[in-house]
C-alpha cells in the first residue's frame, strides 16, 4: 500500500530524480551507488565500501600468563562464556546488560564495550552474530512503514514525536516507502525544529533520521539497511564545522574502530546538502552568529583533510579548505537569524530543488 501524496508537486522533485537515476545506473555498472567524483587492526579506504580492515596487519597479543594482560584476558574469557550462553539459549543482551553483570569487575562500560568490539572484530562476524545489541539513541520519521521481528507493526508517519530506531535492525521486515529522499540530521535540537516545523509532511515523501551527534550502531545499520531496500538519495545535513564532517564522514565512509564492519555499515553515496562552510559567505550570515574555529578545530580539520578519501571529494575539500580561510564555524541555528523558520521554509526546500548538495 502506497502512501497518499501530502507535499510540493511532482516538478519539485526532478533534481532528486535525477540524482536517483545516476546512483542506480552507478549500482548497475558494478559501484555501490557512488558518482565518480589500536585495538583492532587498521584500516585502508576503498571508494566503493568506505574504511576496510588491512587483511595483514600488526596484532596485538594478549597473554594469560603476563602480569600486563592478564586481567584484561580473563574479561575476555567471561565476556565469551556470556555470549556462548546468549547464542546457546538464543537470547539477546545489550551491552549495558552484561555490564551490570558484574560492575566492580568491568569497572566502566567503556572496558566492556571494547572488549565486544575486539571479540567481534577476532571472530570475524557483526555484532548482531554474538546476541549482543546495542540500545537505540537514533530517531526516525517520515515516509516509511515497517514490521518489527515480533510483529509489531511501525508506522513513522510524522507528527509531534519521532519513532526511536529499533534495537535489531536485522529483524525489521516489510519496510514501505515512496520517499523521493532520506535526509540525516546531526542533532537532536534541529531534528525536532523540523518537526515542529512539519518538515516530513511539507516535503513528503521522504524521511529524516538523526542519530543524536555522533551515531550509534542501530542508526547507522539502519541508514544502510534503508539504503539497500530502497536506494533513494540521502543527504546529510550537519554544522559547518569540522564536528559534523566528521560525523558525515562516519556515515559515508565508516570509523577506524568499526572498519571490520564496514560493508555492512558504510553508504557511500551519502552527499553533503548543509550548512556549507560556503553558505555563510553566500548567505551573509553574521559575524556574531559565527564561532571562531579553536585548536582541536584546526587540528581536526586537517587530520579529516588529510584522509584518502577527500582526494574522492574535491569539492568537499574546497569547502573545507574555505573553513580553515574563514577561522570560523556555524551551527545550523546561525540561520535562525534570518528568521526562525528559515532552515525548512527556505534553505531545505531551495537546496532539494535545485540539486545544491556535493
Amino acid at each position: 500500500m502506497a502512501f497518499a501524496p501530502m507535499g510540493p508537486e511532482a516538478s519539485f522533485f526532478e533534481a532528486l530524480d535525477r540524482h536517483r537515476a545516476s546512483l542506480l545506473a552507478s549500482l548497475r555498472a558494478g559501484g555501490r551507488g557512488t558518482p565518480v567524483g589500536g585495538t583492532r587492526p587498521a584500516a585502508r579506504f576503498e571508494d566503493a565500501v568506505g574504511l576496510q580492515m588491512v587483511p595483514h596487519c600488526a596484532t596485538r597479543k594478549i597473554k594469560s600468563d603476563s602480569p600486563k594482560s592478564v586481567q584484561k584476558f580473563a574479561l575476555i574469557l567471561k565476556i565469551l562464556s556470556m555470549i556462548y550462553k546468549l547464542v546457546q539459549s538464543n537470547t539477546y543482551a545489550t551491552k549495558r546488560d552484561i555490564y551490570y553483570t558484574d560492575s566492580q569487575l568491568f569497572g566502566n562500560q567503556t572496558t566492556v564495550d571494547n572488549i565486544i568490539d575486539d571479540i567481534s572484530c577476532m571472530l570475524k562476524v557483526p555484532r548482531r552474530s554474538l546476541h549482543i545489541l546495542s540500545t537505540s539513541k537514533g530517531l526516525i520519521a517520515g515516509n516509511l512503514r515497517y514490521m518489527e521481528e515480533d510483529g509489531t507493526r511501525v508506522n513513522c508517519s510524522c507528527g509531534a514525536t519521532a519513532t526511536a530506531v529499533p534495537s535489531n535492525i536485522q529483524g525489521i521486515r516489510n519496510l514501505i516507502t515512496d520517499a523521493k529522499f532520506l535526509l540525516i540530521v546531526e542533532k537532536d535540537a534541529t531534528f525536532q525544529r523540523l518537526l515542529d516545523d512539519n518538515f516530513c509532511s511539507k516535503l513528503s515523501p521522504c524521511i529524516m533520521v538523526t542519530g543524536k551527534g555522533i551515531p550509534d550502531l542501530n542508526t547507522r545499520l539502519l541508514v544502510k539497511k534503508l539504503w539497500d531496500t530502497f536506494h533513494i538519495p540521502m543527504l546529510t545535513l550537519v554544522d559547518a564545522d569540522p564536528h559534523g564532517i566528521e560525523i558525515m564522514c562516519i556515515y559515508k565512509y565508516g570509523s577506524m574502530s568499526m572498519s571490520f564492519e564496514a560493508p555492512n555499515l558504510t553508504v557511500p553515496a551519502i552527499r553533503w546538502l548543509g550548512l556549507l562552510p560556503s553558505d555563510i559567505k553566500r548567505l551573509n550570515i553574521p559575524k556574531n552568529s559565527l564561532i571562531p574555529l579553536t585548536k582541536h578545530d584546526h587540528l581536526k580539520l586537517n587530520s579529516i583533510l588529510k584522509r584518502p578519501y577527500v582526494n574522492c571529494q574535491p569539492l568537499w575539500r574546497k569547502e573545507m579548505e574555505l573553513m580553515a580561510e574563514l577561522n570560523m564555524k556555524a551551527e545550523i541555528q546561525a540561520l535562525t537569524f534570518l528568521s526562525s523558520d528559515y532552515l525548512s521554509r527556505v534553505y531545505l526546500p531551495n537546496k532539494l530543488k535545485f540539486g545544491g548538495w556535493l
